[in-house]
């Protein structure tokens, strides 16, 4: 089951997704973290961020939208207050971090480039969320352009931690892609959540107090493999990890074969917390009944 993200070497290719599983240890009581390939924390910028008004989650048809709006703790608290009982459970972890600057993601790369000691060891790589509000070009997200991103992976890949750059689906995707490589990723996870919105039709208004959301689940699960099978088509040799709808062993299978190298789940775990060890489970019986070796020869064999 073991797999590979460029230089990072997991013992398999599931992971939590960011924002679903918390900070640290919220989901431990429901399964050993050690057993996954990773844990993807909620994204952190430099600072404490008090995110959106609620309300901020809302179902919609195989899924969810959700306007939360980066809320956290901050970067330097997470470090002193979380990362140690990751380190003590045994996880793999993948920080996730975004800013409303190219400035702010410069200093959370510097932060984390202080590590040392089984932090150091703990953390494998650092996902960079360009897929938020960019001050300094009116909002637009930083995933819009491919000159903003390659910025903000260019001042985030001195932390010397593997960097992969966490894109959604926007403009010309593979040039978005190509640029993050290009200027210092070491992989893609592929794909953010989809602009959406929900409208109350009694109040008139939106649902979210945020007004728009991110939609997850079930219901972007094709258009995310669609990116992953479109960006190895033009990148073969970029590790990519695949994220959007994963909720079964079969999902990652399929995640898998259009060319990710291993696969998050995030929205499935609100409907059921152990949803990434089940995932996993699920996984390892697909390949034992298909006689699969190794589950990186899964990988990108949808392209025949």
């Amino acid at each position: 089951m073991a797999t590979v993200v460029g230089s990072v070497c997991l013992p398999n290719p599931v992971m939590t997704a960011s924002g679903t599983a918390g900070y640290g240890l919220e989901l431990a009581q429901y399964m050993d973290y050690s057993q996954l390939g990773a844990v993807v924390v909620k994204s952190l910028a430099p600072y404490e961020w008090a995110g959106n008004t609620p309300p901020r989650l809302h179902p919609v048809p195989a899924g969810m939208i959700n306007s939360v709006g980066l809320q956290g703790v901050g970067l330097g608290r997470w470090l002193q207050e979380e990362l140690p009982s990751l380190v003590e459970a045994g996880a793999r972890v993948v920080v996730s971090i975004w800013g409303r600057t190219v400035h702010d993601y410069a200093t959370a790369s510097e932060m984390l480039s202080d590590l040392d000691g089984e932090a150091a060891n703990a953390v494998v790589a650092v996902e960079v969320n360009v897929s938020c509000p960019n001050h300094q070009d009116r909002g637009r997200m930083f995933s819009h352009s491919a000159v903003a991103t390659s910025d903000v992976l260019a001042a985030t890949a001195l932390c010397g931690i593997a960097c992969w750059a966490k894109l959604s689906v926007t403009g010309n995707l593979t040039e978005i892609a190509s640029a993050a490589i290009e200027a210092g990723a070491t992989g893609l996870t592929l794909i953010n959540t989809l602009l959406g919105m929900v409208i109350d039709t009694e109040a008139r208004k939106p649902v979210l107090g945020g007004g728009g959301g991110g939609v997850s689940g079930a219901a972007i699960g094709p258009v995310a493999l669609r990116a992953v099978y479109d960006v190895h088509a033009a990148m073969p040799e970029v590790p990519i990890v695949g994220v959007g709808g994963i909720a079964s062993g079969v999902d990652a299978v399929a995640m898998l074969m259009a060319g990710a190298s291993a696969v998050q789940v995030g929205t499935a775990t609100f409907a059921d917390p152990r949803a990434p060890i089940k995932v996993l489970m699920g996984l390892q019986h697909w390949c034992e009944q298909h006689k699969i070796a190794s589950v990186q020869d899964l990988v990108g064999v949808a392209h025949g």
